[in-house]
């Protein structure tokens, strides 16, 4: 039967007082609790050591040590359990001295005393800055590549938008926001992803670097020929090519000649490079040489410019082009 009875306050737990199955409040807490029962075959020495800390031990078979805490109805518990007796480990670890901020967990420092450290759980990742950017085709090539959180020295490589991979030439690390790399690439249009050496990855939303020949013109720069006052029809064509579409237009520094009204007074189609006019050199009634600038630009944005001149005549019969 068990003895229900005050011990002196303060006295130590003994093994008699457990194996009484009674432990009284004086010796856990002042006025917490009137009493504690405690089975003793639930806590037995063979089991628990309280000198110089708690030890709970596994029950020399199969079951590891295990500490349950219990909600405040017993009928939940949580528990921290000893590795497995194959793991062969003996180690304590030491709890951080502050409560760390939100977000953050607990992670060992990996040294021999075992310290936590509250350590942010989102890790690193580098991030490549949607900057676009064109270069040759099969020919190496010194690009910039910014971002965040670069570590040197980390890996690049190019994505092709179908699948393929080039691993960059080589790669200067400059800082945590900017690399200095050699690349070369066949045709084609690339993501870049920047791998650190912690094995965090980051990549372009888009693909941001293109490998692209730059348009060239394949009509002569210079003389578009003569053409009779007021023709009307069409005066030339230029053309230029590269690896995607091009597109016409007029850059003459200092304002249009070829196309306004106030001077050759002609039409330049931006998709087929046709000139044409409904009244060459407009309100001119007399001979004038027009000299312009006309660019091509691809379908990456690389451009090509070229320089032409048109002559007017006056005082020839029948009007029309003259070549």
């Amino acid at each position: 039967m068990a003895y229900v009875g005050r011990t002196p306050a303060n006295a130590a737990i003994t093994a008699s007082d457990l194996d009484n199955g009674i432990v009284t409040a004086d010796k856990l807490a002042t006025n917490a609790v009137t009493e504690v029962k405690v089975n003793a075959d639930a806590i037995t020495n063979a089991k628990t050591e309280f000198t110089p800390g708690l030890t709970i031990k596994g029950d020399g078979s199969s079951a590891d040590g295990k500490l349950v805490l219990n909600c405040s109805q017993n009928s939940h518990g949580v528990s921290i359990a000893g590795p497995a007796h194959s793991a062969g480990q003996s180690y304590n670890l030491v709890l951080p001295t502050s409560v760390g901020s939100n977000g953050q967990v607990l992670a060992t420092n990996g040294s021999t005393n075992n310290q936590l450290t509250w350590v942010d759980a989102q890790e690193t990742k580098p991030t490549v800055a949607n900057v676009s950017q064109t270069i040759a085709p099969a020919t190496a090539t010194d690009i910039t590549i910014t971002g965040t959180n670069f570590v040197s020295i980390p890996q690049v490589e190019f994505i092709k938008t179908d699948g393929s991979i080039t691993v960059a030439n080589s790669i200067t690390f400059t800082s945590s926001t900017s690399l200095s790399v050699n690349v070369t690439l066949a045709s084609g249009n690339y993501y870049v992803r920047i791998e650190n050496p912690d094995g965090n990855a980051g990549r372009s939303s888009s693909n941001i670097l293109t490998a692209s020949t730059a348009p060239s013109w394949t009509t002569a720069a210079g003389s578009l020929g003569t053409v009779a006052g007021d023709f009307s029809g069409t005066v030339a064509t230029v053309a230029g090519t590269s690896d995607s579409a091009v597109t016409y237009s007029e850059v003459t520094s200092g304002g249009n000649v070829l196309t306004a009204s106030s001077g050759a007074n002609c039409t330049l189609d931006a998709n087929t490079g046709v000139i044409t006019t409904t009244d060459f050199g407009g309100t001119s009634t007399a001979a004038t040489l027009y000299n312009f600038t006309l660019r091509i630009t691809d379908a990456e944005g690389q451009t090509a410019d070229r320089d032409f001149s048109l002559q007017s005549s006056f005082g020839s019969t029948g009007g029309g082009q003259f070549n």
